[in-house]
């Protein structure tokens, strides 16, 4: 895919692609078949892999005629039919509905964007660490509402960002494994009972898709929807923590501070002296564009009536691939950031020297209780980084 109105679009690949998104639906439809065989509801002639039935060729046309529908399902089994032989034809797509399909093909996709961006949240974490190693003890001034406050450490400074992507990570971990959806028509399981026999067998027919497809197994959730608003929560809260990063960097790579660069940074059209923080300008673009797109979804989940909804499942779908897809990018876009981020101790002890007035506070503790005013004022400075190291070390550790 390409996108020339969101740069660094490309990084996100195939991911959530049309594509992509087919294969999943017909990934969902060939391991329904493959269940229903198994369990003996379906004959053995019913055997089929209905990989490579449909491709490319057939996006266009699909995507055209699930105007009809509201969805591309219904094109999508008419041509599995029709290309599968009689038997699978006969079965496949038994005991679904639509929605089943779209849902949990949609999830199937997620799932892989989700992947990526707890990669790339590891390659963050190890940069932190890294800076934080490095820099740990280099005096730097702390801003509050924009004005100087006090003095900090950079080691401080890079464990604010680490506890940052640290609870992205832990909000990310929290969707995970993502759940399948069954419900047939009207989320009763009535075919799948009537097909397999009775209530209990047709719940074993969800639980075996959901296994076969590594998906969690799941009661059907056709208009609870908060499967979907909590992974676009957990997006927006990954966005949200570059966003606090890429803002510092924006400030703190201004020529009149200096204390922050990007690896390499992009130049201008017109003012070749110029060396601008692309990076940080794209990742504080896609922390102000993912909260609308969280809202959107939670729109539509309000929007939920009776056992379909009409219109807010609907708007789920595109928003979805927008705000994941963005978020891969953004997700790779930051692992590249921290990487290569350049600290200039020398500008930043010098801009802490410069500060006036910052001694205020320590001068009033000092006069209350007594004590002479230590050389530095960092107060818990230290065990706060440690405490935060310790934690992204026990991150890695779990995702190694």
């Amino acid at each position: 895919m390409s996108d020339l109105l969101w740069p660094g679009d490309h990084r996100a690949g195939a991911l959530l692609s049309d594509g992509a998104y087919l294969d999943a639906l017909v990934a969902v439809e060939n391991a329904w078949l493959a269940v229903l065989v198994d369990s003996a509801v379906a004959p053995t002639a019913a055997t089929a892999d209905l990989t490579g039935l449909v491709g490319a060729e057939d996006v266009a046309a699909l995507a055209e005629g699930a105007e009809q529908d509201g969805n591309p399902v219904s094109g999508l089994v008419a041509l599995l039919r029709d290309r599968a032989g009689d038997e699978p034809a006969r079965w496949l797509h038994r005991g679904l509905t639509s929605q089943d399909v779209v849902d949990t093909a949609l999830l199937l996709c997620l799932r892989d964007a989700l992947d990526v961006v707890a990669a790339r949240l590891v390659t963050q974490v190890q940069a932190l660490l890294g800076l934080i190693e490095k820099h740990r003890d280099a005096p730097i001034l702390a801003h509050t509402l924009t004005q100087p406050a006090l003095p900090t450490t950079a080691g401080r400074k890079f464990s604010v960002w680490l506890q940052s992507i640290l609870d992205a990570a832990d909000a990310l971990e929290a969707v995970v494994p993502l759940p399948v959806q069954v419900g047939g028509a009207a989320g009763t399981l009535a075919a799948g009972t009537e097909l397999s026999g009775s209530a209990a067998a047709a719940v074993s027919l969800a639980d075996a898709l959901a296994d076969r497809l590594g998906l969690a197994r799941a009661h059907p959730w056709h208009t609870s929807r908060a499967a979907v608003t909590r992974i676009g929560d957990a997006l927006v809260t990954c966005t949200d923590a570059w966003g606090h990063v890429a803002n510092d960097i924006s400030v703190g790579a201004r020529a009149e501070i200096g204390e922050f660069a990007e690896g390499s940074g992009g130049s201008s059209s017109t003012m070749p002296h110029k060396n601008n923080p692309v990076l940080t300008v794209l990742l504080r673009r896609a922390a102000l564009a993912a909260p609308g797109l969280g809202a959107t979804l939670h729109a539509a989940s309000a929007a939920s009536l009776d056992e379909r909804t009409d219109g807010g499942w609907h708007a789920e779908w595109a928003t979805l691939r927008t705000l994941a897809r963005r978020t891969v990018v953004a997700a790779d876009q930051a692992a590249d950031l921290l990487a290569n981020l350049r600290f200039d101790t020398a500008r930043a002890a010098a801009n802490l020297e410069a500060a006036h007035g910052i001694l205020a506070e320590q001068q009033t503790m000092a006069g209350l209780t007594g004590r002479p005013p230590t050389a530095s004022y960092l107060g818990a400075t230290d065990l706060l980084v440690e405490t935060a190291v310790e934690r992204g070390r026990n991150y890695l550790k779990g995702s190694s």
